[in-house]
């Protein structure tokens, strides 16, 4: 008698159906390469043959009649798709186990693996034991229902029409806001933010006060910016004490420890950045501060360069160090070396990086209310002193429907984030009175983008391109416009931010509800939430290992080119191993040439191209683009300080330069094909050196 039931994993028994078997096993064999979907139906045959003798009138588990398939296809000499269909069970397994300690059984869908892991351990509300309190799911619920509830205070929307509005964008991925706002909207904690910046003034008390503000943000989740740029330098006699002072590092070095402290328990480690002007006196030691990378490691270094200092560099002069504690000038330095020492650092282990301080002050809406000295920690929002700034970030990859761009889902997308984000302001519990006052006073907000590269793949747009270039141009409009035109619509509702009347938008006859709107932020984890590649880089690999807090190693695929690979009939199962083991397809000459022109990754790209697109955003974004130039091994030197005179020209407002390899401990790997030579290596960066043109700035 044939079997008719299957005992599922919780006791319940369900109609027992070939066609389930079949797709399994096609599924299988599509994983290495096959698309015969007869041999399936062949195969799961065989399957129901076997069942139906071994179990009769018993009812079968579905581990039973797994078991079964495996054998049969061992047994019928399809190894390749045994193993696939043993990794997928194992891959089950392991979801299955970890959903299980989610809280229930029920878990978005649309979350990978990796995504799962990240929100258990670091995201999801635990009760007062540590357990896990709530579901993926329900976090988005969560959240959307607080962000939402700052409808009620202008009684301009329907409060549970947005937060259904705002859960589906979360719970689709096609947008995700900041971490902070994440854990935090709708807990006691309520600090949504994700960067500040605060002031160090030249005085003890400035500076422990700071110390101390910059603890009670990364408790809360938030990173912190600081210029210390006004502090004396090493050795200035201090007027109440005659010793001398200890300068600029010494101070860093301290910030930084605290930052160790605070890290170990909390969710979300401290991040910092520092930033020194090039004309301080001590800005040698600070080029040089993390030489040995086992220092500092909680800060991102800067050096600000100033317009007199390029000037200074493009003419090959000497150039004015001077002492901000009294403004006279101490010495002078020859611009040249110290862009070679900051050239030469970065080389060896990627700090520090730049910024372009009289660019981010030139660009600043809101130039009347001070200079700005410093940036966020990864440098894509340019504060005043005790500023917040409110990020979040669509999911690019989403917003493609075939093989074109879905405009009206993307605009529809950006309306819904600035209205989310401009609720974040509102619905913030601010670490400090100075920060919420500056803050609803500009209400800064940076809506960004991630799974650009991605989007590229599904397009067929190749990254390093002139397609590519303008096609990032005319993205990036198209949102920031959006943006406008919602920002404009809620000024409309709720009015306009309290400084208005003192930015750049009044003589523009712009009445916008927030001082800036767009922002480019590295995405880290979200984009690992949302599966997709970070921020606008390339992706790092088609297939690469990220290491994230705590050391835990989390492997990723890219998903669209195996699909292609399938579709295009070169996939198998030792391709896949070998690209896994070089990252780049480029080398692979049984790959078609188109696939291996779009399917481009970050060291396959030239450092202009690389620069060249950070630009095209930029000239859209009002805040600023968090980019790396990630370089092979094997750059030169010369290749970092070509790469920011590119960078200055094309009026971006930083840069961030690393060379893969150059620190023992790096955040995204992939190993190298062992039999490319280091000739061979060194001619294939020469030929994507960036241009000579580079010099004239």
């Amino acid at each position: 008698m044939p079997v008719l039931k299957v005992s599922k994993r919780d006791g319940s028994l369900v109609v027992f159906n070939k066609e389930k078997i079949s797709g399994a096993i096609f599924n299988a064999a599509y994983a290495v390469g096959g698309s015969d979907k007869d041999r399936a139906d062949h195969l799961a045959d065989i399957v129901v043959k076997k069942v139906n003798e071994k179990y009769g009138d018993e009812v079968p588990t579905v581990e039973d009649i797994q078991d079964l398939v495996e054998r049969v296809l061992i047994e019928e000499h399809h190894i390749k798709t045994a193993k696939a269909y043993i990794l997928y069970r194992e891959k089950k397994t392991r979801l299955r186990e970890l959903k299980k300690s989610l809280v229930g059984t029920f878990v978005a869908k649309k979350l990978s693996y990796n995504a799962l892991k990240i929100l258990k351990e670091r995201y999801l509300m635990k009760d007062e034991n540590g357990a896990i309190a709530e579901t993926p799911l329900g976090m988005f619920r969560r959240v959307a229902h607080n962000v939402a509830k700052a409808d009620k205070i202008y009684n301009d929307f329907d409060p549970k029409k947005s937060e259904e509005i705002f859960n589906e964008a979360m719970d689709n991925l096609y947008f995700l806001p900041n971490s902070p706002t994440l854990m935090n909207a709708g807990t006691q904690m309520q600090q949504l933010s994700a960067c500040f910046v605060l002031p160090i003034e030249d005085s003890i008390e400035s500076i422990y006060m700071a110390l101390r503000n910059a603890a009670i943000i990364h408790q809360s989740g938030g990173g912190t910016g600081f210029s210390f740029s006004g502090l004396r330098p090493k050795g200035d006699i201090i007027g109440s004490t005659r010793g001398p002072s200890s300068g600029p590092k010494s101070f860093i070095e301290l910030f930084d420890k605290s930052t160790e402290i605070i890290k170990k328990g909390g969710r979300r480690r401290g991040a910092n950045m520092g930033v020194l002007r090039v004309d301080h006196p001590d800005v040698l030691d600070f080029i040089n501060a993390k030489e040995n990378t086992e220092v500092l490691t909680n800060f991102n270094l800067s050096v600000g360069l100033t317009s007199k200092f390029i000037q200074a560099l493009k003419r090959d002069n000497m150039y004015d160090l001077i002492n901000p504690k009294t403004g006279e000038v101490v010495r002078k330095l020859p611009a040249r070396e110290v862009f070679d020492l900051i050239a030469t650092m970065a080389w060896k282990n990627g700090e520090p990086g730049i910024l372009f301080l009289d660019t981010i002050n030139k660009e600043n809406p809101l130039a009347s209310l001070g200079e700005i000295k410093t940036t966020n920690p990864c440098g894509e929002v340019p504060l005043l002193p005790y500023e917040s700034c409110n990020l979040g970030s669509i999911n690019l990859y989403h917003m493609v429907e075939g093989k074109e761009v879905d405009y009206e889902k993307l605009r529809k997308t950006v309306w819904l984030a600035i209205h989310f984000l401009d609720n974040v302001i509102e619905m913030n519990k601010y670490p400090l009175k100075e920060i919420e006052t500056i803050t609803k006073a500009n209400r800064k907000i940076g809506l960004g983008v991630m799974g650009f590269s991605d989007m590229l793949y599904r397009l067929g747009i190749k990254y390093d391109s002139e397609e590519g270039l303008k096609f990032a141009e005319k993205l990036i409009g198209f949102i920031y416009e959006e943006a406008k035109k919602a920002s404009i619509e809620l000024a409309k509702r709720r009015g306009v931010f309290t400084n208005w009347k003192k930015s750049k938008y009044v003589e523009e006859g712009i009445k916008l509800r927030n001082g800036t709107l767009l922002s480019i932020a590295p995405t880290g984890t979200l984009s690992m939430i949302a599966d997709c590649s970070g921020s606008i880089e390339p992706n790092f690999a088609l297939s690469y290992i990220k290491r994230v807090m705590g050391g835990e190693e989390f492997l990723f695929v890219n998903k669209h080119f195996a699909d292609v690979a399938r579709e295009r009939g070169f996939y198998s199962e030792e391709l896949m191993k070998k690209i896994a083991n070089k990252g780049s397809i480029q080398s692979f000459r049984e790959i078609p040439k188109d696939v291996r022109d779009v399917f481009v990754t970050s060291h396959d790209i030239s450092a202009e191209y690389h620069v060249r697109m950070q630009a095209a955003f930029q000239k859209h974004v009002d805040n600023a683009v968090s980019k790396s130039v990630n370089l092979r091994y094997t750059a030169q030197k010369d290749d970092m300080a070509n790469i920011f005179k590119l960078a200055h020209e094309l009026g971006c407002k930083g840069i961030t330069v690393y060379r893969d390899g150059s620190r023992d401990n790096q955040v995204l790997n992939v190993e190298y094909d062992k039999n490319l030579s280091q000739k061979q290596e060194r001619r294939i960066v020469k030929k994507r050196r960036v241009p000579n043109k580079c010099e004239t700035c």
